[in-house]
């Protein structure tokens, strides 16, 4: 059953910390000022998870109709288009929760009931270079 833009805001604002803003002219979802979904974008009946690269994969191989990834760099760093014609109230819950799960700060990662949670995957580390900040 297809998915409405209501439902994809309802989904989205029930997680913790979650606030919804403008950005580009579309709506978007924050945790911590970090955008983790969007609505509208390239028309209103797509939305938008942030999600690591692997987990745009596994939800691309699982469901090819409802995911894609956006264009250029975007994309190939996890930015997902989701159609919402073509996705479950479901899975569309689990992609929203696992793109909050990675934008998140720890601390309101544990508000969240175990059974809810998404295996957070590590990020990559830095290139070992340190940045003197100036007092």
């Amino acid at each position: 059953m297809p998915v409405t833009p209501k439902e994809f805001r309802q989904i989205a604002l029930n997680l913790p910390g979650t606030e919804a803003k403008q950005h580009m002219g579309h709506p978007d979802f924050r945790v911590a000022g970090k955008i983790f979904a969007t609505l509208g974008y390239p028309d209103k009946s797509f939305g938008m998870v942030k999600l690591t690269p692997l987990e745009q994969r596994m939800f691309m191989d699982a469901q090819p109709n409802a995911f894609c990834p956006c264009a250029g760099a975007w994309g190939r760093k996890g930015a997902t288009s989701v159609k919402l014609s073509a996705i479950s109230k479901t899975t569309l819950r689990r992609a929203i929760n696992a793109a909050w799960e990675f934008a998140a700060p720890p601390r309101l990662e544990r508000t969240r009931p175990k059974a809810e949670r998404v295996s957070k995957p590590k990020r990559k580390p830095s290139s070992g270079k340190r940045v003197r900040r100036r007092k």
